[in-house]
């Protein structure tokens, strides 16, 4: 069933519509899914946005137009229930149960700005992504989490402070690039299944994102790792090789190398 998302790691990165992505991601998960009607619900919300404010001014008006339509009309918002359950990070279950992480709906969010024309990221705020609205000189942050509020920046800052230790945590306030975006969807799917204790679950996510991101060293790594778990020592090793290919760290390729050498040899046939 990969088959039907090899085309996203072959995709430059500009052309991910991250929305679709993610469903194609889902989808993998819903075996016999028609994605034709989640995809008329992501039209819907478009029609709803456009009729609210399509030609909002500014990133304020676009901030306050995301949460009418997506809260106040389409009831989407963060799940503090249940946070941990599996189909947070589910696209098709999210549209489903109007539910999400903070990753989901963020995907969500910036896919619906984009649709209009504004400029929209998802950010690299460690445990909890936020997204940034407009450009430099009007940008503000949101909180697809928390209903798509505005986030000030003494707020952004308490929060990378707990969870880096640091108030100005520079990576954090990076944008994800597209793929980016669909791999910490995916790592966010893996990190919660192997802390269930379901790692062939967390493989299955893991070879996805090898897929999505052939150039994602983690992912190689964790792939490998999971596969020796499940004594697959050629598939480690095929992995583990796949990564020497693509990196070009030398400390993380001597790593590669070194974790390679410890493997027993494959029998000559």
């Amino acid at each position: 069933m990969t088959n039907s998302i090899l085309h996203l790691g072959l995709m430059e990165d500009g052309e991910i519509e991250l929305d679709l992505a993610a469903l194609e991601l889902a989808a993998l998960d819903h075996p016999g899914i028609h994605l034709d009607e989640y995809l008329d619900e992501l039209t819907d919300i478009e029609i709803a946005l456009r009729a609210a404010d399509g030609d909002a001014v500014g990133s304020i008006a676009q901030a306050q137009a995301l949460s009418s339509v997506m809260v106040e009309e389409f009831g989407f918002s963060g799940d503090r229930t249940h946070y941990d359950d599996p189909q947070n990070a589910d696209l098709i279950a999210v549209v489903d149960r109007r539910l999400g992480l903070p990753i989901s709906l963020s995907i969500l969010y910036v896919a619906m700005a984009r649709r209009l024309g504004w400029s929209a990221m998802p950010l690299n705020t460690p445990g909890h992504v936020l997204v940034r609205l407009g450009d430099a000189s009007d940008a503000l942050i949101i909180d697809p989490f928390n209903d798509g509020r505005i986030v000030a920046p003494e707020q952004v800052e308490a929060l990378l402070e707990q969870m880096t230790g640091q108030a100005r945590f520079s990576d954090g306030m990076l944008p994800l690039s597209n793929r980016s975006a669909l791999v910490r969807l995916l790592l966010n799917q893996a990190t919660r299944a192997e802390q269930t204790g379901d790692s062939a679950r967390a493989l299955v996510l893991y070879d996805r994102m090898t897929i999505v991101a052939p150039t994602h060293a983690h992912g190689w790594w964790e792939r490998a790792r999971l596969q020796l778990v499940a004594g697959d020592v050629a598939g480690a090793r095929s992995s583990l090789s796949a990564m020497l290919e693509i990196t070009r760290d030398e400390d993380l390729r001597l790593q590669v190398s070194a974790a390679l050498d410890t493997l027993p040899r494959p029998m000559p046939s």
